[in-house]
């Protein structure tokens, strides 16, 4: 299923979605964006204009996704080989030739021909195989995100600005990478399973900065202030910077920041939440490919319990005007064809082919997930 407003970039469906402890992350100042004095008077002056307009805005730092690694390990299904991302690869700004691109790289797997394109992205890897960040690790990680910094007034400078699209001809021209200027904030959301087996969507309010209207999955980001707020180190956002976090602590912050959206959006405490399974990653090409980690986590109430403690309000009750269920077995099965596709917004679209692809909820996953919770005491008030 193709749609323009949507891709996935990666998906797990190998493992039927990963755990915390299968997740690295490399932080390093190589993965920010690249710039220039003129780009950065262009963000400052849209900037400028948003916050005269919308003065609640608020600069938030956020991690830039760069690029990705999959182990090689044997464990791989042959359907779903190890793979790597490099933003040397662009993602299309063609419906069409997104199609096609998508369509190809489906076909390349199914022939196993993925190995040559594996080989051409391992020498960039190579370059940034050594973490900056490194902490003892039991277990070899599966999957290892390598993250840079960013912020908020750069995503609307770049991702969200009217020039994206010269933005990304820039990079390819002058850095072989069409998302190097770009901020790719990565995004976090949730497709969120009841007890009795219905998926939770919210409708965004009309006064949202995006996708005012739509249905969506619970979601946000994973806060670089808060990874140094639980180290010890209370900092300004603009004082944050990488030599300030630890990895473990970041994947950390991307699975328990998943479960605080849920808590916040939806007023579902988080002792009813399950552990966060990784889905994958997928883009959003109505913000110039904005990448967003997308979960499975499952709820242990029932949709009638979840809508009374939606309808009491939650911290961010004003981001959304009502919440909808949808059976699994529609989830599983909804596509372009149905109605209810065009009422989403692009991120729950992601999350549901996700869904769909990696199925993380198989009964075979149950009995290592249900009810597992690694949500401590302290975060319930976050």
């Amino acid at each position: 299923m193709m749609d323009s407003e949507v891709s996935v970039l990666l998906h797990c469906a190998a493992w039927r979605g990963l755990l915390e402890s299968q997740v690295h992350v490399e932080l390093s100042d190589r993965f920010n964006r690249q710039t220039d004095p003129t780009l950065e008077r262009q963000i400052e002056q849209v900037w400028t204009e948003r916050v005269s307009k919308e003065p609640w805005l608020f600069n938030g730092s956020k991690f830039r996704l760069h690029s990705f690694c999959m182990t090689s390990s044997s464990s791989v299904s042959p359907k779903h080989p190890p793979c790597t991302h490099s933003p040397n690869i662009p993602v299309s700004d063609r419906a069409g030739s997104q199609e096609e691109e998508l369509n190809s790289r489906q076909t390349a797997e199914e022939n196993s021909l993925h190995d040559t394109a594996q080989n051409s992205l391992d020498k960039r890897n190579r370059a940034v195989n050594r973490t900056e960040n490194t902490d003892d690790e039991e277990t070899e990680p599966l999957l290892t995100l390598r993250l840079g910094l960013t912020c908020y007034k750069d995503y609307l400078g770049t991702n969200w600005s009217c020039g994206a699209a010269e933005l990304r001809r820039r990079g390819a021209v002058e850095f072989g990478d069409p998302l190097a200027l770009l901020a790719q904030p990565l995004g976090v959301g949730a497709v969120l399973c009841t007890g009795d087996g219905q998926v939770v969507l919210i409708r965004r309010s009309q006064r949202v900065a995006e996708a005012g209207g739509l249905l969506d999955i619970p979601g946000g980001h994973p806060e670089p202030k808060v990874v140094c707020e639980r180290l010890g180190r209370a900092v300004s956002e603009e004082q944050i910077s990488v030599d300030m976090m630890q990895q473990r602590a970041i994947v950390s912050e991307l699975f328990s920041s998943v479960c605080a959206e849920i808590r916040d959006e939806v007023n579902i405490p988080l002792s009813s939440l399950g552990e966060p399974v990784l889905m994958g990653v997928a883009l959003n090409h109505t913000s110039a490919g904005r990448p967003s980690a997308e979960f499975y986590v499952s709820c242990s109430l029932t949709c009638d319990e979840v809508r009374k403690l939606y309808w009491k309000g939650g911290a961010e009750a004003n981001e959304s005007t009502d919440i909808v269920f949808l059976s699994r077995t529609d989830a599983l099965q909804l596509d372009r064809s149905s109605p209810l596709w065009s009422e989403l917004c692009p991120s729950a679209k992601g999350a549901v082919l996700l869904y769909q692809i990696v199925k993380p909820d198989g009964e075979q996953d149950q009995s290592r997930r249900h009810n597992t919770q690694l949500i401590t005491p302290e975060d319930e008030s976050r």
